[in-house]
């Protein structure tokens, strides 16, 4: 696991439900236990505050953690599918960024590897598509990577149905596109190493597991689970192979979730701070994540 992408999940799922700051101490404690050393995220935070993810503000000799505006944003969009009960309903148009001009080739890689992290699929060499993104999120996203300079070289567009038997099909496009194959096993892979430790938890419903290791199973099933969420585009059911696994894999998130959720806020309520030494309490919009899922009904 790389520092800065942990830390982006624990962010997500556990800081930004308690207000979305914390003090730098605090987060060194709760990671900690995942051989996460406090030189690593001392490097990795000074990486993401030079990156435009965050900023910090000092009391005394301690300092908080908060998203910048252009964090906050990015992680409000990504929320709203990791959280999601359902994948969002396709409108039929694809989202397009097309190259203008000349990129050197490691700013075509640069590009690609960024736009492949936000689930664009590409068509040849100078399209990139996405079925249902928003496009002025996309670009903020390309802002806070630091490509900045590379916009003036990127054309967002949106693709009409042109619903006539002579243009190219939908199928055909997905397939050029997207590897699904690959994502496909890489979704199994997530099941595999979940839904064991969900059978554990189905079968002894008076399973303790502990509020520290509910919390660091909650982040890593989060942080795994938002991996493959930024790779995939969500194509809508019609586009997708039968029995596609991205669907398992988010009923198995979504029940182990729901199951951790108590046993790990209690750990985050002890062991999350402040820089003036205050917990900050958990917002309405923790007990919204996967809200209308009965978890008995998962089990189907």
């Amino acid at each position: 696991m790389k520092t800065g992408s942990l830390i982006i999940s624990t962010f997500g799922d556990a800081v930004v439900p308690r207000g979305g700051r914390i003090w730098l101490g605090s987060l060194i404690g709760l990671l900690s236990p995942l051989q996460l050393n406090e030189r690593l995220i001392r490097t990795a935070m000074f990486r993401l505050v030079k990156e435009g993810w965050m900023y910090s503000e000092a009391l005394g000799r301690r300092a908080d953690y908060m998203l910048t505006p252009a964090g906050q944003r990015r992680f409000e969009e990504t929320a709203l599918h990791i959280y999601a009960s359902n994948a969002p309903i396709w409108d039929r148009r694809w989202r397009l960024i097309l190259t203008v001009g000349q990129l050197e080739p490691k700013q075509r890689e640069r590009l690609r590897r960024a736009l492949f992290w936000q689930g664009f699929g590409v068509v040849g060499s100078d399209c990139f598509v996405h079925p249902s993104t928003d496009l002025t999120s996309a670009f903020d996203a390309l802002r806070t990577d630091g490509m900045r300079d590379l916009l003036i070289h990127l054309m967002p567009l949106l693709a009409a149905d042109a619903g006539s038997d002579l243009s190219a099909s939908d199928t055909a496009l997905v397939k050029s596109a997207w590897n699904l194959e690959q994502l496909g096993a890489a979704y199994m892979d997530f099941v595999g190493r979940y839904q064991p430790v969900l059978e554990a938890m189905r079968r002894d419903t008076h399973c303790e597991i502990g509020d520290e290791r509910a919390f660091l199973l909650r982040t890593l099933l989060i942080h795994d689970y938002r991996r493959l969420l930024l790779r995939d585009p969500e194509l809508p059911d019609v586009l997708l192979p039968r029995h596609w696994s991205g669907q398992k894999a988010r009923l198995v998130c979504k029940e182990l979730y729901r199951r951790l959720l108590t046993p790990s806020e209690r750990h985050i309520a002890l062991n999350m701070t402040l820089a003036d030494g205050t917990t900050p309490p958990a917002l309405a919009m923790l007990a919204q994540r996967f809200e209308n899922d009965d978890p008995l009904a998962l089990r189907a």
